[in-house]
């Protein structure tokens, strides 16, 4: 029977797994995707990981999240992330809308998710004695700026599409990056300019740690944007996955700075997909995949876990949750809920085949990236 988990490493990271297998003490690093309800598919692994296996090596790990990755990484960050990840779970599933909800109304209900899953727990999130929550976002440049109406929003939006269909760099002309994070971890190895976008810097706090979290997750158009943020650059702020979708950054920049050892820059990447895809503007466009070109070292000590098309196919519809089910069920809630609960309980199976690669690593399982 094929494995329900595809690994997939950089060279960096191969050579290290030939000679050393993977040691819980050796992740420096751990990215999240945007990506909506695909990530759902990852709770049975986050629950693992993050519940039972890392913490058996603590150390310092710097957490990056777009999006529902964001949250994700902010589950981990619980006292008890076991049961963040099933409350985080649950609030997404049971989220309902009418037919054609208004902006303002699927705002309305990722607000309440949200304060359902981080209301009372911002302080454990914030001061967890070895994770390093690091939140991504996007604020708007040019058109998107201050954008005063819908038309005016669509506009910005479409001449954004149309400048990273010339080249991503052109994107930079209408959004920034903003990295809302734990003030403990400096993320050395991202500096300001590593592409071509604006790297902004914040830090995380009680007050806009909310705030942070759901500008992270507003989707452009879908929701409304969020205007400002405590403690962050003035501006309008949307999806961190717009300019970082997948998270493609330079990683093999890293350096050991916590006297953790060999191997302490390792990157390990759950993921719902087995490619990286830099911007949300990017999907359509399969020469965008990342590990090409003058970036293709950055993934040198990245080791990422996917579920396998075997495993995909056994699911609900044979497909991950995604926002299209919202159209597909309709107001069939009941049903939507049904199916994803379904995914997410098989998601099990993932944990327990990573679970067998650590206990005894089988290198034959284990594909360099080659996107």
């Amino acid at each position: 029977m094929s494995s329900p988990l595809h690994i997939h490493a950089g060279k960096t990271a191969m050579a290290h797994l030939r000679q050393h297998g993977l040691q819980a003490q050796d992740v420096a690093v751990i990215p999240a995707a945007a990506g909506g309800p695909k990530g759902l598919i990852l709770q049975g692994l986050d629950q693992y990981l993050f519940g039972e296996w890392l913490p058996g090596a603590p150390r310092q790990r710097s957490l990056l999240g777009a999006s529902i990755g964001s949250w994700r990484m902010a589950a981990a960050c619980h006292t008890d992330p076991v049961a963040a990840f099933q409350r985080l779970a649950d609030l997404y599933c049971g989220q309902r809308y009418p037919a054609k909800p208004s902006p303002a109304r699927v705002t309305q209900e990722i607000l309440g998710l949200l304060h359902g899953f981080v209301g009372g727990h911002e302080q454990e999130i914030l001061t967890h004695p070895t994770q390093r929550l690091h939140v991504l976002a996007v604020r708007g440049r040019g058109r998107l700026q201050a954008p005063q109406s819908e038309l005016s929003t669509k506009l910005g939006f479409a001449s954004a599409a149309l400048a990273n269909l010339g080249a991503r760099k052109h994107l930079a002309r209408h959004m920034t990056r903003v990295v809302i994070g734990d003030s403990r971890d400096t993320l050395a190895w991202m500096p300001n300019h590593f592409d071509a976008f604006q790297t902004d810097f914040a830090a995380l706090s009680t007050e806009n740690l909310l705030p942070s979290l759901l500008a992270s997750g507003t989707l452009p158009l879908i929701m409304e944007p969020v205007r400002q943020i405590a403690g962050t650059p003035s501006g309008t702020y949307w999806d961190g996955g717009m300019i970082d979708y997948h998270l493609d950054f330079p990683y093999a920049q890293m350096q050991d700075t916590h006297g953790a050892g060999a191997g302490a820059g390792l990157v390990l990447y759950p993921h719902f997909a087995d490619h990286i895809i830099p911007g949300w503007l990017d999907k359509s466009l399969p020469w965008r995949r990342a590990g090409k070109g003058a970036h293709a070292s950055w993934l040198d000590n990245l080791i990422m876990l996917s579920p396998s098309a075997s495993f995909i196919r056994t699911l609900p519809r044979a497909k991950l949750p995604d926002r299209t089910d919202f159209f597909h069920y309709g107001i069939d809630h009941e049903a939507r809920i049904r199916n994803w609960k379904l995914a997410i309980s098989a998601s099990a199976r993932l944990a327990e085949a990573f679970a067998a690669f650590v206990a005894k690593p089988d290198m034959a399982t284990v594909k360099p990236l080659n996107f």
